[in-house]
């Protein structure tokens, strides 16, 4: 059975925590653009972590059985993109994440919480 977009966000977020990802967050975008539901924003302290934050987020939605549409970056990047058409899970270096200021563009999102 296929995930909902928000349950992918959930597995997104939990995968980046098993791998001890820093202020995980999930936006609900769907008020403000078509595109895609939902942003998944954590950051990491290496770029050794933002592999094995990529790699758990890609093997735990892989298992769940959604389909990664693109991957932008790669391991020694401080920046990584998981495009899953609606669900878009960014992996940052801290000084990066600080940098680009996604929370801030996006400030009108909802954060989603992680309880159950």
């Amino acid at each position: 059975m296929a995930l909902d977009s928000k349950e992918m966000a959930l597995a997104a977020a939990k995968g980046a925590l098993e791998r001890k990802a820093d202020d995980v967050k999930i936006f609900d975008m769907k008020e403000l653009t078509a595109e895609y539901d939902y942003f998944v924003i954590c950051s990491a302290t290496s770029s050794t972590q933002t592999k094995a934050i990529t790699d758990e987020v890609e093997a735990e939605l892989e298992r769940a059985g959604a389909e990664l549409a693109r991957r932008e970056g790669r391991s020694g990047n401080s920046w990584i993109l998981l495009d899953y058409r609606s669900v878009i899970v960014h992996v940052f270096l801290q000084e990066e994440r600080d940098y680009y200021g996604l929370e801030k563009l996006w400030a009108d999102a909802d954060e989603v919480s992680m309880e159950p």
